[in-house]
């Protein structure tokens, strides 16, 4: 199969690494000192098993030079979605499928002001990776599974197709019945993650260590969950509580990318994370006051430079 990785940063390093090791023909998407030392050395991904290094199918920051391909995995973050989706244009036939890996979950309706509605899925990504250097991508702790399917959740052969071929590179990709509901359980764990790690400037170590974020972390997640739930999405009943649990398990000096980003000075996702919570819960008519709070706190530093 040939694919595309559009914005081949953690995510798409990582899968265009597993899928070219595996017989495809991958073509990585990329820009600057990134793709320059892709194309000259290849692309490495570093794991706790070890170190694996490809030379994609193609590197290139021209899509057209790329052509059409059957699936294009897009994982850039939030704020560069506009510009990445118009680049896809070229990379599109009929059945080619793109499956967003972004958080928030508003992504298949940011795509398709830009790209046909026939050509879009819909996708999670539970995995942290991060580009540590140009040309090499690393994995923290082992845990990876991709989930994706059609947005109407409705069984197809393109979808099975990619996630043989996911399976069969050794990446979870379990099938799901319900992709609103995974996405959603997602963006309520991650504004929870996101928003405080990021404006307490904290770990995950410091939200279970104290009492105030600890309740704090738990009452955003149960906000987000509202929403989800007043927009009729199906969430188990039991969510927010399987979610505090599992944040129980993580490591103790896990940040959200959004709390790194805030550290290196980058440009925040923030409204597409706080900001969707504010945007979605005003459309269904309930509260989210702290996700407010928090894209307030954060505000001065969206754009990866504070305001004056």
């Amino acid at each position: 199969m040939k694919i595309a990785t559009i914005g081949t940063g953690g995510i798409g390093g990582y899968l265009a690494v597993k899928l070219t090791l595996n017989g495809h023909e991958v073509a990585t998407v990329a820009r600057g000192a990134h793709l320059s030392a892709i194309q000259k050395n290849g692309l490495t991904l570093t794991t706790t098993e070890g170190v694996q290094n490809i030379s994609p199918w193609k590197a290139s920051d021209d899509t057209k030079s790329i052509g059409p391909v059957d699936a294009i995995i897009f994982g850039v973050k939030c704020n560069a979605l506009d510009q990445a989706a118009k680049a896809c244009l070229p990379m599109l036939h009929k059945e080619t499928i793109v499956v967003p890996f972004l958080n928030g979950v508003e992504a298949p309706e940011r795509l398709s002001e830009f790209l046909p509605k026939q050509n879009i899925a819909n996708g999670i990504a539970k995995i942290s990776t991060t580009i540590t250097e140009p040309g090499i991508i690393r994995q923290v702790g082992s845990f990876a599974q991709f989930i994706f399917a059609e947005c109407d959740s409705k069984p197809s052969l393109r979808i099975k197709q990619l996630q043989s071929i996911f399976r069969n590179a050794g990446i979870d990709a379990p099938e799901t019945e319900d992709i609103d509901c995974d996405l959603w359980s997602k963006f309520v764990l991650f504004t929870s993650m996101s928003g405080v790690t990021a404006a307490a400037r904290c770990t995950v170590g410091d939200i279970r260590s104290s009492k105030e974020l600890s309740k704090l972390a738990q009452a955003i997640m149960i906000e987000t969950a509202n929403v989800g739930r007043a927009k009729g999405i199906k969430l188990p009943n039991t969510l927010e509580k399987d979610l505090w649990t599992s944040i129980k398990t993580l490591p103790a000096d896990m940040r959200a990318s959004t709390a790194i980003d805030l550290e290196n000075n980058r440009p925040l996702e923030t409204p597409w994370v706080s900001g969707a919570a504010i945007r979605l819960a005003r459309e269904v008519g309930v509260s989210a006051k702290l996700n407010e709070a928090i894209f307030a706190l954060l505000s001065p530093y969206e754009n990866g430079t504070k305001k004056v």
